[in-house]
């Protein structure tokens, strides 16, 4: 395979991944579902919060600051915070060791019900996104996972468990995973601020 049939063959992985994840109406119905979440979370004053690894870490961080700052128009700052900060989660990982540097926080922003934690993970088996869960789940936040290659242990131990079907590697599911945060955030504005859509 020469280097134009390779990146031909990558469009069409990517597109075929999106494909099935459409074709089965469970995917679409959990996507509504997280953004029935998120938008009791937003209107109940409560805490966004989101976690990952890697790839899944920047995405984690992409959907916070669609909220702080702005999706698509001018809008007030929706509160939401990704778990990413470099001198917090290495002090974490230095007092209590890397598999606690997502819990302790959901332990310190995290309240009750009124928040949600969004928990990304390609494999579904990130040990320190594992343990973010179990201390939401101890205080009642609702949790959202945004999973790959079966959802592995967290697609049991979440609230709703969105998984990206097909896929065999971390980018074709992370490609996924990007649009679904998108579109969690345009369902959530459309109800709030109807106005910047009123003529789309």
């Amino acid at each position: 395979m020469n280097t134009t049939q390779a990146i031909r063959h990558s469009f069409e992985e990517a597109r075929d991944t999106l494909a099935a994840f459409l074709a089965d109406p469970a995917h679409l119905a959990s996507v509504e579902a997280f953004a029935d979440h998120a938008h009791r979370t937003v209107t109940s004053g409560g805490m966004l919060m989101s976690c990952g690894n890697g790839g899944s870490m920047c995405d984690a961080m992409h959907f916070a600051e669609e909220w702080t700052g702005r999706f698509r128009g001018d809008r007030r700052a929706i509160p939401a915070v990704a778990f990413s900060d470099p001198s917090h989660l290495t002090c974490i990982a230095n007092d209590f060791g890397y598999d606690q540097v997502f819990a302790r926080e959901v332990e310190a922003y995290g309240k009750g019900d009124q928040d949600l934690l969004v928990a990304i993970s390609t494999s579904g088996n990130s040990p320190n996104v594992l343990r973010a869960v179990e201390a939401a789940k101890k205080i009642g936040v609702r949790t959202v996972g945004l999973l790959g290659k079966g959802g592995g242990e967290l697609r049991d131990l979440v609230d709703l468990a969105v998984v990206v079907p097909n896929a065999t590697t971390s980018d074709r599911i992370q490609e996924v995973h990007i649009k679904v945060l998108h579109i969690v955030i345009e369902a959530v504005e459309r109800k709030l601020f109807p106005e910047q859509y009123a003529a789309q």
